[in-house]
C-alpha cells in the first residue's frame, strides 16, 4: 500500500496528526516537486502528482502569464489600460501620462454607479476616437439581458459620461460624431449629436448574408464594407443535446474543399442619401477572397486586396468611388502560393502622403519589404539579403524608418530591426544583443516609444516601456515575478534548442526537454510533439509556446519530450522551405519527422529508439496518424487529437491554399490522407475528438474509425461530448483529457532511463 493510499483512508483526526508529522506529503505539487523524482513513484502515484500539476495549470491558473494590455493614445502622450484596483474585484479603465507615469481613473464601478448605472461592471472592450478624447466602452450585459452588451461613451477632456447605442465591431467616426456598428448582419450608425440610430443596410441575414469589415472614410461621410453572401454554401446539420432523448438540430453553413464558398463584393455607402455603390471587381465563378480593405488617403479611393481562391495570385486594386474605375497598382502570382503566410504578407503600409506603399512579398525567394510608388514607376527593395522579414511592426515616417521583425541567423528567435525608408544604409538591429529569444514591440503613434515584451522558452515575459533607437528602459510594466518564482520552484530541466541534420542540406530546428533527474549514461524514451503544417511553428524560443507547461510534466515523468519543425512549417528560412509541401500535406512532414528522430539518436546516445511515441493536435493529429501508419518501425505509440484523416472533407479556406481541390490535384489528396494508409498501423494508437467539432468535424475522424475496424486494427478512441476543436468546454475537461493522455503514455511507452 502506497503512502498516498494510506492518506486517503485515514480518519480526520489521524490526518491532522499526519500533517503535523509529515507535512511534505500534503504539499502542492509545485513545492513537493523540488525534492522528488516522479520516476521513482509507482504509475498511480506519478499520475496523482501529475494531476495536481495539471489542476494548477488548467483550473487554478497558477502558471498563467500576466499580459500587459496597454493601448497607446493617438498622440503618443500616454496609454490606457485595464487594471485591478486594490479592494475591487473587477478591472477599471485608467490612463497613464507617459512623461510622469501618473495614473488617472477613467471608468470604475463607483463612477458608473454615480451616474445611475446598477448593472454588471465588467469591461469587455473599449475603442478610442481618432483624437483619443472619446472612448467607447463595452460592458458585459446585466443578467436579465443575457449576453447583450451595454455601451458607455466618456470624454477625457470633460469627464462626461453617458450611455449610448452601439454594438458589435463598433468604430467611432474620424470626426468623433458617429458610431458605426453591426447587428444581425446589417450596418448601423448612431449619431452622437442627435442621439439617433440609423440602419444603413437592410439585406443582412444572420444565417446567410452579412455586411461586415466596415471602414470609415477620412471625411466621415462614407463607409466601405464587404458583403459576404453564403446562401450557396452547403448547410451542415449537427445535434444540440438540449434534451438527450430529443436533441435539437443546429444548421450551419460549411464551405468544404471543392464546394461553393461565400460570394464577396465591396460596397461604399454614402451617408447622405444612404446610397450603396458596388465596386466593379471581376468575380470568377469559383469565387475569391479579400485581404485588406481601406481608404487610400482620401474619401474617393478604396484599396482592395484581392486573392484568388487558391491564394496563389493576389492584386492590390484602387477603386474610384465616383467613376467606378479600377486600377491595379500591384500584382503577383506563384503556383506554390504567393500568400503562404497570408496574415504576415497581407496589406500595405502607406507612406509619402499616400503616394507610395510598403508591401511584403516572397517573389525573390525571401520575404522582403519593397517600397512601391502608387503609379508603379518605382520599386525599392528595403530589406536586401538572404533572410526573411518575419513581420512588419510599424513606420516612423517623420524620422524615415520602417520597423520589422527578423532573425537572420536563427529561425527560432525574433528581434526588432529597422531600415531607412529611402532604401539607403544597412538594416539596424534594435533589440539588445544580450537578449537572445523573442521580442515583441507596440510602437507609439509618434514613433518615439514602445511597449517591449521579451521572453525565452525558459524565461516568462517581461514587459517594459522603452525609448526607441537607444532602447533605454523607462519603467517596468509587467515583470511576471510571481510566475517566475513558481516556475523556478518546479526544478524542471530547461528547454534546450538543437539543430538536426537529416541530409540533403536540410537542418531542422528542434527542442528537447529532459527528465528532472536526467542521467546521460542511460537511454530514455522519446515523446515527439508534432504539428508540421504551414500554419504554425512549434520550435520557437518564446515563453509558453507549444504547450510548454504540459510538456514539462511529461518530461518529469521520465521522457525526452521533443519537437521539430520540418519543411513546410512557416519558419523564416526562405520561401523554398515553406513551399516544399505545396500540393500535399503529410508525406514530406512524415518523412522528415522520422528522419529527425533518427538524427536525434545518432547525435545523442541517451535516445532510446525502441521507445518512441508521437502526439499532435489538429494538423499535428493528422501528422501523428501518418507517422503511425507510414512509419510503424519508428513510432511505437501515438495520440492524435482532433485530426483530419480525410482532408478532402475539411474546410476550403485552409486546405485549398496548400492543395487546391481534388479535381485539380487528385494525387495530392490521395497521398496526404492518413485514412488511405491505415493498414500500416502496428503500434498503440489513441484518437481523441470532440463530438461538437465545428472545425475538424467528428465525421471526418469517424470515417477513419470505420476503416480501422474494417481492417481489424486494435486502437483506442475517446470522444468528449459536445466539445469543440479546443476541447476546453465543460468542467474538468482539460485536466481529464491530459491525464488520460498521460495514462496512455505511461501504459504503452515505458518511462524512465535504462
Amino acid at each position: 500500500m502506497t503512502m498516498s493510499t494510506v492518506i486517503r483512508n485515514i480518519t480526520p483526526l489521524t490526518l491532522i496528526i499526519a500533517m503535523c508529522m509529515y507535512p511534505a506529503l500534503l504539499l502542492p505539487t509545485g513545492t513537493h516537486a523540488q525534492s522528488t523524482n516522479w520516476q521513482s513513484y509507482s504509475q498511480a502515484d506519478a499520475l496523482e502528482h501529475a494531476e495536481a500539476r495539471l489542476k494548477e495549470i488548467f483550473e487554478e491558473n497558477r502558471f498563467q502569464v500576466k499580459a500587459f494590455g496597454g493601448r497607446w493614445l493617438p498622440d503618443g502622450s500616454g496609454y490606457c489600460d485595464l487594471v485591478h484596483v486594490p479592494g475591487r474585484d473587477t478591472r477599471s479603465l485608467v490612463w497613464y501620462d507617459l512623461s510622469s507615469g501618473e495614473r488617472t481613473m477613467l471608468l470604475s464601478k463607483e463612477i458608473l454607479e454615480a451616474h445611475g448605472y446598477k448593472g454588471t461592471f465588467q469591461i469587455k472592450n473599449y475603442v478610442l476616437s481618432a483624437d483619443g478624447d472619446k472612448i467607447l466602452i463595452e460592458l458585459a450585459g446585466n443578467d436579465e439581458e443575457a449576453t447583450n452588451s451595454v455601451f458607455w461613451l466618456l470624454e477625457r477632456s470633460t469627464g462626461g459620461i453617458e450611455k449610448v447605442t452601439a454594438g458589435a465591431n463598433s468604430k467611432i467616426s474620424p470626426d468623433g460624431n458617429q458610431i458605426l456598428f453591426t447587428k444581425q448582419g446589417d450596418l448601423y450608425i448612431n449619431d452622437l449629436t442627435t442621439n439617433e440610430t440609423k440602419q444603413l443596410t437592410f439585406d443582412g441575414d444572420f444565417e446567410a448574408i452579412s455586411n461586415e469589415r466596415a471602414v470609415w472614410s477620412p471625411d466621415s461621410k462614407r463607409i466601405a464594407f464587404v458583403q459576404a453572401d453564403a446562401s450557396a454554401v452547403s448547410i451542415r446539420a449537427s445535434l444540440v443535446p438540449v434534451d438527450p432523448s430529443y436533441p435539437e438540430i443546429r444548421e450551419q453553413r460549411f464551405a468544404r474543399v471543392g464546394g461553393a464558398i461565400a460570394k464577396l463584393r465591396v460596397g461604399v455607402l454614402g451617408l447622405e442619401g444612404n446610397e450603396t455603390r458596388w465596386l466593379s471587381i471581376p468575380v470568377p465563378k469559383e469565387g475569391f477572397y479579400l485581404g485588406e480593405i481601406g481608404w487610400a488617403g482620401n474619401s474617393e479611393e478604396v484599396l482592395v486586396e484581392k486573392r484568388n481562391r487558391f491564394r496563389d495570385e493576389r492584386q492590390f486594386l484602387l477603386a474610384e468611388v465616383s467613376t467606378g474605375k479600377i486600377t491595379t497598382i500591384y500584382e503577383e502570382s506563384d503556383p506554390a502560393w504567393v500568400v503562404a503566410s497570408y496574415g504576415t504578407n497581407g496589406g500595405v503600409d502607406w507612406v509619402q502622403n499616400f503616394r507610395s506603399f510598403i508591401v511584403l512579398t516572397e517573389k525573390d525567394g525571401w520575404r522582403h519589404a519593397y517600397l512601391h510608388s502608387r503609379d508603379g514607376k518605382k520599386e525599392v527593395l528595403l530589406t536586401p539579403g538572404e533572410y526573411d522579414v518575419i513581420g512588419r511592426v510599424g513606420v516612423d515616417e517623420d524620422r524615415g524608418w520602417f520597423y520589422y521583425y527578423a532573425s537572420p541567423d536563427k529561425g527560432t528567435q525574433r528581434y526588432l530591426y529597422r531600415v531607412r525608408l529611402d532604401g539607403k544604409g544597412k538594416p539596424e538591429r534594435i533589440s539588445p544583443m544580450d537578449q537572445p529569444g523573442t521580442h515583441s514591440y507596440d510602437i507609439s503613434p509618434d514613433g518615439k516609444w514602445a511597449f517591449h515584451t521579451y521572453s525565452t522558452a525558459n524565461k516568462p515575459p517581461l514587459t517594459e516601456l522603452v525609448s526607441l533607437g537607444d532602447h533605454k528602459v523607462v519603467r517596468i510594466l509587467e515583470d511576471n515575478a510571481e510566475l517566475t518564482k513558481k516556475v523556478n520552484g518546479l526544478n524542471s530541466q530547461p528547454k534546450e534548442f538543437i539543430s538536426l541534420d537529416i541530409g540533403n542540406g536540410i537542418n531542422m530546428d528542434a527542442w528537447v526537454i529532459k527528465p528532472r533527474n536526467f542521467d546521460p549514461s542511460l537511454k530514455y524514451p522519446v515523446f515527439v510533439f508534432v504539428y508540421g503544417e504551414p500554419h504554425a511553428q512549434t520550435v520557437m524560443d518564446s515563453w509558453g509556446h507549444a504547450m510548454a507547461d504540459f510538456h514539462r510534466i511529461v518530461a518529469d515523468l521520465g521522457y525526452l519530450v521533443v519537437s521539430m519543425d520540418n519543411r513546410g512549417t512557416p519558419c523564416p528560412k526562405g520561401a523554398a522551405w515553406r513551399r516544399a509541401i505545396a500540393g500535399s500535406l503529410g508525406p514530406l512532414s512524415t518523412e522528415e519527422q522520422a528522419a529527425g528522430v533518427k538524427a536525434l539518436a545518432r547525435n545523442y546516445s541517451y535516445v532510446d529508439l525502441d521507445r518512441v511515441g508521437i502526439w499532435g493536435w489538429s494538423g499535428g493529429g493528422s501528422n501523428t496518424l501518418n507517422a503511425m501508419f507510414r512509419k510503424p518501425e519508428v513510432y511505437k505509440m501515438g495520440i492524435a487529437v482532433a485530426p483530419k484523416p480525410q482532408p478532402h472533407l475539411y474546410n476550403a479556406w485552409f486546405q485549398e491554399i496548400y492543395m487546391k481541390t481534388p479535381e485539380v490535384n487528385p494525387q495530392g489528396y490521395r497521398d496526404s490522407a492518413p485514412i488511405n494508409f491505415a493498414e500500416g498501423l502496428k503500434g498503440n494508437l489513441l484518437i481523441i475528438h470532440g463530438t461538437g467539432e465545428t472545425n475538424t468535424h467528428l465525421e471526418i475522424t469517424e470515417g477513419l474509425v470505420d476503416r480501422l475496424i474494417e481492417l481489424g486494427k486494435p486502437f483506442d478512441y475517446m470522444a468528449y461530448p459536445n466539445r469543440d476543436h479546443g476541447l476546453s468546454e465543460g468542467k474538468g475537461t482539460q485536466v481529464h483529457m491530459r491525464l488520460y493522455m498521460l495514462r496512455y503514455l505511461l501504459t504503452h511507452l515505458p518511462q524512465g532511463g535504462r
